[in-house]
């Protein structure tokens, strides 16, 4: 380690030991940092024991430790000192870098996943239950496909339809959102049509990107009408983007 290093990491830890002195010396920081931790805690714990799916108080805890940090003047210290010393070494960092440094990155490493199956679940009457506020990612592992058709008031959404089986004909895809980015993945060899409307946003999709004003446009995959699979991806969002890829 360099001597730059050596003093960025000093400094760095010097500034951090009178940042935890000011948070706990001024009364208005630490009662906002306090009630934030507990908030995520409580909330995280509640999650781990599946009582609920809501990130309402977790987003609300996080966003009182945030206004406590920036309100103290040796956090935005810290930053203005990592941000000049990344100014002054980035090119050297950067040009020690070459590809044998990441290739046992995790993303790099192959997994061997076994699927393990079960009877179809009843649909009829089912309901699922979805916060208003928070991100959300729907396909992190192998799911029963089912249409989907939510609203939520903001927030960032992924939709993953490469973990689940799309039946033959028509599938469907139904969000509407007040604001947050919307992000979908679609295996190659699904049709897809996309009818998106919204006040302000942009539209990304098979290579193509533009932007939104108050409009709605309606969009195809080349190979639409040949596809034995499609799916129709209707979309309302105020404000927001939409993005389709093929995966």
């Amino acid at each position: 380690m360099n001597k730059s290093w050596k003093l960025f990491i000093l400094l760095e830890g010097l500034l951090f030991i009178g940042l935890l002195y000011q948070i706990f010396k001024t009364p208005q920081l630490i009662v906002a940092f306090f009630i934030g931790a507990l908030l995520v805690i409580w909330n995280l714990k509640r999650k781990l024991q599946k009582k609920h799916n809501n990130n309402f108080w977790l987003v609300l805890g996080a966003l009182l430790m945030i206004f406590g940090l920036l309100s103290a003047n040796l956090f935005w210290a810290m930053i203005v000192i990592a941000v000049i010393f990344f100014v002054l070494n980035g090119s050297t960092l950067f040009s020690n870098m070459n590809a044998a440094d990441f290739s046992n990155a995790p993303w790099k490493r192959k997994e061997i996943m076994i699927i393990e199956t079960e009877a179809s679940s009843e649909k009829n009457n089912k309901r699922l239950k979805r916060s208003w506020i928070g991100s959300e990612r729907i396909g992190n592992s192998v799911f029963e496909w089912d249409d989907i058709n939510f609203s939520i008031f903001a927030g960032d959404t992924i939709v993953d339809l490469g973990n689940t089986l799309l039946p033959k004909d028509e599938s469907f895809v139904v969000i509407r959102k007040g604001f947050g980015k919307t992000r979908i993945l679609v295996p190659l060899d699904v049709g897809i049509m996309i009818e998106h409307s919204t006040l302000r946003g942009k539209v990304s999709f098979e290579g193509e990107s533009f932007g939104l004003q108050n409009e709605s446009v309606k969009l195809y995959s080349s190979h639409y009408e040949q596809s034995s699979r499609k799916i129709k991806i209707i979309t309302n969002i105020l404000f927001g983007d939409l993005e389709v890829i093929g995966i």
